[in-house]
């Protein structure tokens, strides 16, 4: 009986590990296969070579934070705020290797100085704020309204972490509770007619 092969994804995973922690010059074959507890050699049966894993990584990245979280959040369906709900409750939950917020600042800051990268994450983070964009559109016809409610949204959900101020006598969780509360709202209803309009046509 041969020897069981570490699966694909652990070595992809164990990458993503290692970028988190150190950058892309941190993700070595040797270092991986160290922390997986196997030998090197099961590594060259699924990739041809060390950038053929970081293209993996990538590819599992963007995978995992667009349309393996829009897959999630549309399979149980209901209205645009409902799934919105659901939106903030996924990334909020405890994150995957791929997902994590380590590997989210690992690849912007990798963006910086590779332009190969910098396209993948403007195509990440374009699809993601287009799904938000159709999320609050369902429900807010402002256009400025929609794209004020996906920057804050999408502020929060990459610089949360990176915030170190109090939150006054409140804790975060309690305030960023207030805020999703408030970009759910549905937007107060238009006045009707102009009000100094109005009252001049008054006697």
């Amino acid at each position: 009986m041969g020897a069981i092969r570490t699966p694909r994804a652990q070595w992809i995973e164990a990458g993503l590990r290692a970028l988190a922690a150190g950058g892309p010059e941190a993700v070595r074959v040797e270092v991986l296969a160290q922390a997986l507890g196997v030998s090197k050699g099961g590594f060259y049966g699924y990739f041809r070579n060390r950038a053929a894993l970081l293209e993996e990584m990538l590819d599992a990245w963007e995978r995992g934070v667009t349309e393996d979280v829009i897959e999630r959040i549309e399979r149980d369906g209901g209205d645009a705020r409902a799934r919105l709900g659901r939106l903030f409750a996924v990334v909020g939950a405890a994150e995957s290797a791929v997902t994590a917020a380590g590997v989210e600042l690992a690849v912007r800051d990798w963006a910086r100085r590779d332009e190969g990268v910098a396209h993948r994450l403007r195509r990440a983070d374009n699809r993601r704020m287009d799904y938000l964009r159709a999320l609050y559109g369902a429900f807010c016809p402002d256009e400025d309204d929609v794209e004020a409610r996906c920057l804050i949204t999408f502020s929060l959900r990459i610089g949360d972490h990176l915030i170190a101020a109090d939150n006054g006598p409140r804790p975060r969780a309690e305030v960023l509770a207030a805020v999703r509360k408030r970009l759910l709202a549905r937007p107060a209803p238009a006045p009707s007619g102009d009000a100094f309009g109005d009252a001049a046509a008054r006697p």
